[in-house]
């Protein structure tokens, strides 16, 4: 199994009540019912006020780098993808379980 670990940092002077974040989250809400290489799914936003956290994280795990690689291309997560990179910058760890 593949854990695939993404933390994600809204640019500055964006807010999480921004209607762009909002359309963001919904669409990775939403991602763990629309993709068969999804074994496990979650996300959501950080609860700690510290200054090194990230705002938003996804946790999520597939059967091996095939599933990662067609979850990745999938429409639905590159239209995900896509309005994060209008506000948003992330890091991403991919590791063996």
């Amino acid at each position: 199994m593949i854990r695939h670990l993404v933390l994600f940092k809204l640019n500055e002077g964006v807010e999480r009540d921004d209607p762009r974040v909002q359309e963001g989250v919904a669409a990775f809400r939403a991602l763990g019912g629309r993709i068969d290489e999804l074994r496990s799914w979650e996300c959501g936003w950080n609860v700690t006020d510290r200054p090194i956290a990230y705002d938003f994280a996804i946790n999520s795990s597939v059967e091996d780098p095939g599933a990662l690689q067609r979850y990745l291309d999938h429409p639905d997560h590159q239209a995900g993808v896509a309005l994060w990179r209008e506000f948003a910058t992330w890091v991403i760890a991919d590791y063996e379980f």
